[in-house]
């Protein structure tokens, strides 16, 4: 399984999400590839804001590591599930997909956690440090529901 998470920007939701399934998928011993990327391209090679890497470090998870990258069509083929953090971020995903079974692939994360809701991740970017916080609640929440359903 092949999983990417998408944000904006690609330094603070969806890094985040990423370091959250791969350190997941190791402690359930589940074989998940995991990347991230922004519909943006304004951090393409950027480390993830500090604020994200400060908050993932606090849950014992190091994305240090990571830099940012901008989503490309070939994503698409190269994956079999794309997590939208956001709407916004989601039909842009849509837009971008060429085929009927490429946007089959593309959901909303927060709905393994609120099913049928079309909830955001918050974008914490231009708030304080409570919103990353806030931010990895919600990411590791649902992401421990999809990490359920793939348990199965």
């Amino acid at each position: 399984m092949k999983v990417l998470m998408v944000c904006l920007g690609n330094i603070c939701r969806s890094p985040v999400a990423e370091g959250i399934l791969r350190h997941k998928a190791q402690v359930h011993g589940l074989d998940i590839e995991v990347d991230s990327v922004g519909t943006g391209n304004w951090h393409v090679g950027q480390a993830p804001d500090i604020r994200s890497q400060k908050v993932a470090k606090s849950n014992g998870i190091d994305i240090s590591s990571l830099r940012g990258r901008h989503v490309s069509k070939a994503d698409f083929s190269n994956f079999d599930l794309i997590l939208a953090m956001d709407n916004a971020n989601y039909k842009d995903l849509l837009k971008l997909a060429s085929t009927p079974a490429e946007q089959a692939k593309v959901k909303l994360i927060l709905d393994y956690a609120y099913p049928n809701q079309q909830l955001d991740v918050p974008d914490p970017y231009f708030g304080s440090e409570s919103g990353f916080d806030s931010m990895f609640v919600l990411l590791d929440e649902a992401i421990e529901k999809l990490v359920e359903e793939l348990k199965g």
